[in-house]
C-alpha cells in the first residue's frame, strides 16, 4: 500500500468538506445582503453544474452572513449570486446545531394541507406578513459534497425551505402576503417602495 498511515490521514483531512462555521455575529459579514428593489432579487438563479470548493466556500460565507444578520435562512440571490444554493439553520443561536446546505433544491411534492404563518426576510427588514403555504414538502437536492439527497420536511423547516426556494425563482414572501393593505403600510414605514412587489392574487 502506497504512503504511510500519517500521509493517508492527512489526505483524508484535506478531503473534509465540513461547512461548519462560528455562529458569532461578525462586525463585517463576508457577503452583503441585498434589499428589496435590487434586481438580483428578481432574477431566477442558475443550476450549479459542479459542487466544488468554491461552492463550499460560498456556503460558508452565506452562513457567516446569515448568522451575522440573525437569520434562519439565506438564498444566494440575496447576496447577489445567481446560483441555486441556500442555507438554513433554524437554531442559529445554538452553537451545537448543524446548518443545512441545499444545492439545486427542487420541490418534489407538497402536502394537501396548508397553514398560515407570519414570515419576514433579511432582504426586507422590519416587514412581516402572514403567508399561506403547504405544511410539509418533499425535496431533492445535492449536499455540500455533491451527493444527491431527498428530504421530507414539515413545520417551520418546510416553510423556510419554500421561502428560500422562492428566492431562487425571483419570488419574495411579500408577493404572497394575505393582508396587502397592512403590507403596503409596513413597506412605506420601512422606506420600501410598493412597486417592487408582485402581489400574487
Amino acid at each position: 500500500m502506497a504512503g504511510s498511515f500519517a500521509q493517508l490521514a492527512k489526505k483524508a483531512e484535506n478531503k473534509k468538506t465540513s461547512i461548519a462555521v462560528s455562529k458569532e455575529p461578525l462586525e463585517k459579514a463576508p457577503l452583503k445582503i441585498l434589499m428589496l428593489g435590487h434586481k438580483a432579487l428578481r432574477t431566477p438563479a442558475k443550476r450549479i453544474s459542479k459542487v466544488d470548493d468554491s461552492i463550499r466556500e460560498l456556503a460558508r460565507n452565506m452562513l457567516k452572513s446569515m448568522y451575522s444578520a440573525k437569520g434562519i435562512g439565506l438564498a444566494a440571490p440575496q447576496v447577489g449570486i445567481q446560483k441555486r444554493i441556500l442555507v438554513i439553520d433554524l437554531n442559529f443561536e445554538d452553537p451545537k446545531s448543524t446548518p443545512y446546505v441545499f444545492i439545486n433544491p427542487e420541490i418534489i411534492s407538497t402536502s394537501a394541507t396548508v397553514d398560515t404563518y407570519e414570515e419576514g426576510c433579511l432582504s426586507i427588514p422590519g416587514v412581516y406578513g402572514d403567508v399561506i403555504r403547504p405544511t410539509s414538502v418533499k425535496i431533492s437536492f445535492r449536499d455540500e459534497i455533491g451527493r444527491p439527497k431527498k428530504m421530507n420536511a414539515d413545520g417551520l423547516m418546510a416553510r423556510c425551505i419554500q421561502h428560500e426556494i422562492d428566492h431562487l425563482n425571483g419570488v419574495l414572501f411579500v408577493d404572497k402576503v394575505n393582508n396587502q393593505e397592512d403590507l403596503i403600510k409596513q413597506l412605506s414605514d420601512q422606506g420600501f417602495d410598493k412597486k417592487y412587489i408582485n402581489l400574487i392574487t
